[in-house]
């Protein structure tokens, strides 16, 4: 099986009914349509913060159902021209600023201690069929940024995101970690995808402007139809 886990805007799309899953971490809302199972990261009606997401549950879903590859999904905010707001693009790296997440399966407790190498946490097959599904669209694809997590949910000051630019940073969001470390750490075959919806603070002279209602719907359709056809030509 393979699977998509993405924000909650998927309950607008897909149409399938989600419903609990029960893991030793907690409860998953999911759906599988075929061989594809979707993960709503926030649960059901965007009820968790991302600093709150259960992401031990939502990652273990996909080792007890056996998933071999997956793709993640990420609405961001831009720091470089990049990823310019309604583009997308891959993760190939990142930056976790997060803090007081649970971040690890292999902490000694219920699995032993493992220190895993974090290098080559993105796959290079996934990343191939999600930028070959794009061209085939005729759609623009950054094909390496640089992700950086803060802890949310507040968005970021102006000085923060000078300085996560000065380190490297292409992309802000709240959802990226500890999810890939966690998928990574159980073998599972990832690819990220991020979408912009907005500039990041101090980038744009109006402000903080989000990309909203049918416009950001039509984004995420867009990354989603990209995802799935990745998965399938695996």
């Amino acid at each position: 099986m393979k699977a998509i886990i993405a924000g909650t805007a998927i309950e607008q799309i897909i149409n399938k009914p989600f419903k609990v899953y029960h893991t030793e971490y907690g409860d998953v809302d999911a759906s599988i349509d075929g061989d594809i199972l979707f993960i709503l990261r926030h649960r059901s009606g965007h009820t968790d913060a991302p600093h709150l997401i259960n992401y031990l549950a939502n990652v273990s879903l996909l080792e007890s159902m056996d998933v071999s590859h997956v793709i993640t999904t990420h609405a961001v905010g831009s720091i470089t021209e990049r990823l310019l707001p309604t583009n997308i693009g891959l993760v190939s790296d990142f930056i976790d600023f997060t803090q007081q997440r649970p971040f690890t399966f292999f902490d000694g407790v219920k699995r032993p201690l493992r220190h895993v190498p974090m290098n080559d946490v993105f796959d290079d097959e996934l990343r191939f069929q999600v930028i070959r599904a794009s061209v085939e669209r005729n759609l623009r694809i950054s094909p390496a940024l640089t992700y950086i997590t803060t802890n949310g949910p507040r968005l970021e000051s102006k000085a923060e995101i000078r300085a996560y630019r000065s380190w490297g940073a292409d992309v802000v969001g709240m959802t990226l970690n500890p999810e890939v470390n966690l998928i990574h750490e159980l073998g599972i075959k990832l690819s990220s995808i991020c979408f912009s919806i907005n500039w990041a603070a101090g980038l744009d002279e109006e402000g903080i402007s989000f990309i909203e209602g049918e416009s950001r719907k039509k984004l995420t359709l867009r990354v989603l139809d990209i995802a799935l056809d990745a998965l399938r030509s695996i």
